[in-house]
């Protein structure tokens, strides 16, 4: 069974770090390319980060670029997600996300779109206030 659980999420001031943290099992995670979502109140869940599986290249969506770092580790099933210099938009649930078809062969140029990927996991809150 497919599963993805994130932690690491919690409130933090602006400006603070966190660090995610999705965990994987019932599929070897280093065989997908990896992404992270949010969704805050109100709005479309959007890609945030994109971890490919055939090369080292990583991809962000713009508002998150030199800010959050994505990486991987194979051996552990898991995938990271640092965020730094944090800001209050970027409170949102987080959830990391994968599909067996559509992120087999790295990080599409549609990967931030959420419909193409089909597990996910239960989400972690961050926010972000003073």
């Amino acid at each position: 069974q497919v599963q993805l659980v994130e932690s690491g999420g919690g409130s933090v001031q602006p400006g603070g770090s966190l660090r995610l943290v999705c965990v994987a099992s019932g599929f070897k995670l280093g065989e997908f390319a990896m992404a992270w979502f949010r969704q805050a109140p109100g709005k479309d869940r959007e890609g945030v980060a994109c971890i490919s599986n055939v090369d080292a290249n990583t991809y962000y969506g713009d508002s998150v670029k030199g800010r959050f770092t994505v990486s991987r580790d194979n051996a552990k099933n898991t995938v990271y997600l640092q965020m730094n210099n944090l800001k209050p938009e970027d409170t949102a649930v987080y959830y990391c996300a994968t599909d067996p078809i559509l992120f087999i062969n790295g990080c599409r140029p549609s990967w931030q779109n959420p419909r193409e990927a089909e597990a996910w996991g239960q989400g972690t809150q961050v926010t972000v206030s003073s």
